[in-house]
């Protein structure tokens, strides 16, 4: 074990690391891509039916479905919230 990690948090080894950037950006995916899904289910919405409510393809709703590709723009999470009568809110925080 190396000693100089005890108290640390596992933030403070992935900045270490320099990973943290890359697996918050991967968390906030997975969660966002969470959210359009457990909405489109209780919305009863068909990926089909969302993909034309937000003029886009089916492969393109997957791709942001897919909590695996950390691929997403801000207009595709728009468009996403708008066919499900939402909207998007980011906000920063002090870290």
């Amino acid at each position: 074990m190396n000693k100089n990690r005890i108290g640390s948090d596992f933030d403070d080894y992935l900045r270490e690391e320099g990973d943290l950037e890359a697996v918050e950006a991967a968390a906030i995916k997975r969660v966002i891509a969470l959210q359009i899904a457990q909405e489109m289910a209780r919305s009863e919405v068909t990926k089909s039916a969302m993909a034309l409510r937000m003029k886009t393809s089916r492969a393109a709703l997957d791709r942001l479905l897919d909590p695996e590709n950390p691929s997403v723009t801000l207009g595709t999470l728009s468009s996403a919230a708008r066919a499900l009568g939402r909207r998007v809110k980011l906000e920063m925080v002090k870290v």
